[in-house]
């Protein structure tokens, strides 16, 4: 047979066999670049196959202590995710500090708290990190205290949109109801078995234990309303996957705690001083001292017939807090609210299609005519409130 240029095969053969003898140094070279290529790739395909919750095992195994950071004001679904991860680096003798900055005002997670016995420490300074390398839950970009920008996060477990990743570790599924959902997914992977309040766990065998199961339950029921809204299929068979070491009487204490009289006033400063417009209803509840009350009345608000979407702020300090929820398929509320407190200095808003939530400084003002005016009234922010919420912005 020849080739093009007229060589046939054999002596092209005997050409390279020839080269070969004469450069044996580089022959061998050669063979040992492929046999590192092939494994490399073989290393990198087999990285790709493992699942999430192998792949956060493996990086918390490489480190002596962790903190597992939760967002300011840790909800239900913040904790349970940060139990859930402490158990896994526990359980590869990496020690985990769970912190947080802001408070746990919420009857609900005081409770969570409360019930499951959490030990969480708090942060009011980057200083104060109980350790260097930062795990982050529920949230993708630190913040909440002083210096919070300087971290960079060795890992990352989110399902808010964002732009934040961790150092060697990001997993944000942004399509999850949940971050509960995340972790109890992680440990799936693990092949970890949920094991009931009264059950005794093997000696050997990786669990799943009554507690955490409880609590990353509980997180999947607070941030879809008990599996009514925003939930994927994940959800349900994470669920599902749960039960099993459910703590029922844990997790009935947890959903009904008391409330408090100011919650339940609060509430009904809400209806009664409510402005509605069209399906819209924006209400301002006023002083509070209690801001958690303020997204509980939001969420009473929407029971109101007719009503799709809904606004409730109030002042507590120098701050104006904001909540919003949406049923409305024309209104994105974390949009909404963000364009509502776009041209005021200081405001932050955002959120979900359906939940959002923001800040406004109460003192926000302008130099208009040589003297210093606010820049916002009650009422002009209501009506910003629902030109936000019908998209005129």
């Amino acid at each position: 047979m020849e080739i093009p240029g007229g060589q046939s095969a054999r002596s092209l053969i005997q050409e390279v066999g020839s080269y070969g003898s004469a450069n044996p140094a580089i022959v061998a070279a050669a063979v040992v670049g492929m046999v590192v290529l092939a494994v490399s790739l073989w290393l990198v395909v087999r990285w790709i196959r493992r699942p999430m919750g192998a792949r956060l095992r493996r990086a918390l195994a490489k480190r002596d202590e962790v903190v597992v950071l939760m967002h300011p004001n840790p909800d239900p679904d913040a904790m349970a995710c940060a139990v859930g991860v402490a158990h896994l680096a526990e359980a590869v003798d990496t020690e985990a500090t769970l912190q947080y900055s802001g408070q746990v005002r919420h009857q609900e997670n005081r409770a969570f708290r409360t019930v499951l016995d959490l030990d969480m420490e708090t942060v009011d300074h980057v200083t104060d990190l109980a350790a260097s390398t930062i795990v982050l839950v529920d949230h993708n970009t630190p913040r909440g205290f002083d210096g919070a920008e300087r971290i960079e996060p060795y890992a990352v477990v989110d399902h808010h949109p964002g732009n934040g990743t961790g150092e060697v570790f990001t997993d944000k599924r942004t399509e999850y109801g949940a971050c509960s959902t995340i972790v109890a997914k992680y440990f799936q992977d693990l092949d970890a078995d949920p094991i009931g309040p009264d059950a005794v766990p093997p000696a050997d065998d990786f669990v799943l234990p009554s507690d955490v199961a409880t609590g990353l339950l509980y997180g999947i029921q607070s941030d879809t309303k008990h599996l009514t809204n925003g939930c994927s299929e994940a959800e349900f068979a994470a669920s599902a996957y749960l039960y099993r070491g459910v703590d029922e009487h844990r997790l009935d204490r947890i959903a009904n705690p008391q409330v408090s009289a100011e919650v339940l006033e609060v509430k009904s400063r809400a209806i009664s001083d409510r402005e509605v417009r069209g399906s819209f209803a924006v209400s301002h509840v006023g002083e509070v001292s209690n801001v958690d009350a303020i997204p509980q009345a939001a969420d009473e608000l929407m029971h109101l017939e007719g009503v799709t979407a809904v606004v409730v702020y109030g002042r507590r300090g120098d701050t104006m807090h904001l909540s919003g929820r949406s049923r409305d398929d024309r209104v994105h509320m974390g949009r909404a609210l963000q364009a509502a407190v776009d041209d005021i200095p200081g405001a932050d808003a955002g959120g979900h299609a359906r939940m959002g939530g923001g800040q406004v400084p109460v003192e926000s003002a302008v130099v208009a005519g040589g003297s210093e005016v606010g820049l916002w009234s009650e009422q002009e922010f209501t009506d910003d409130v629902f030109d936000a919420l019908s998209g005129n912005v």
